[in-house]
């Protein structure tokens, strides 16, 4: 499967999403719908980006008892989505039910991935506030294994742990990183980023970028740098 980059569209509203949409009179970027956008428009801002021709990350980060997030997937399924997630903290079997409820009668199904620890969280957050005192590589490479076990395509995860992922996992396990700016860049409130360019020498399959396309002056501009970088 070929690197992509994936466009964050965390906009609070469907005239906002559009009106981003729009600049791209060239080729059709891969998008995420987050929360905010989700929540704001419902499954039918997903239809309709869809309908524009754009593949879609649906970034929802389920997480529920196994049987309420397999009958959630199911539905989801139903949007025609190419990638969707959920929490790999909601244990395996969780996962399972999750990708028994994707799958749809066909056999076919979005990719599903499992996020390991959000890229805003670094060694101390975790430690004082979820009580997880191992090193944050080794959880995220737990999490990213027990993932694999159930069957999952791959893991959100750092950047800078997509090569480790890889190793442990093997080289068609997928890695999804968010926390990618450019080097002259703001790192907002990420606390472990890296560039297109050195996402793409570690081994990371999609990056996901937000701000430093959808708020540059020209996004247009912002996203052929970043696939001129990570794609070349």
């Amino acid at each position: 499967m070929g690197k992509d980059v994936i466009i964050a569209c965390d906009f609070s509203s469907a005239k906002e999403t559009f009106d981003f949409l729009d600049k791209f009179t060239g080729r059709k970027p891969f998008v995420k719908i987050g929360m905010e956008l989700f929540y704001a428009e419902g499954p039918e801002i997903v239809r309709q980006i869809k309908a524009r021709g754009h593949k879609i990350f649906l970034d929802l980060k389920l997480h529920d008892i196994p049987n309420t997030v397999m009958k959630a997937m199911a539905v989801l399924s139903r949007l025609d989505v190419d990638m969707t997630n959920l929490h790999a903290s909601g244990t395996i079997r969780m996962m399972e039910g999750a990708l028994k409820g994707l799958t749809r009668p066909d056999g076919t199904r979005p990719l599903l991935i499992a996020v390991t620890q959000l890229t805003s969280t670094d060694q101390e957050s975790m430690e004082n506030d979820l009580l997880i005192k191992e090193p944050i590589d080794e959880v995220v490479m737990h999490y990213a294994a027990n993932a694999e076990k159930a069957g999952l395509d791959g893991v959100v995860c750092s950047p800078l742990e997509a090569g480790k992922v890889h190793d442990r996992c093997g080289k068609n396990f997928l890695t999804v990183t968010p926390g990618v700016r450019f080097a002259d860049g703001d790192v907002g409130d990420q606390k472990r980023v890296m560039t297109p360019a050195e996402a793409k020498k570690i081994g990371s399959d999609y990056i996901v970028v937000g701000r430093p396309i959808t708020a540059a002056a020209d996004p247009v501009a912002a996203y052929e740098r970043c696939c001129d970088e990570f794609i070349g």
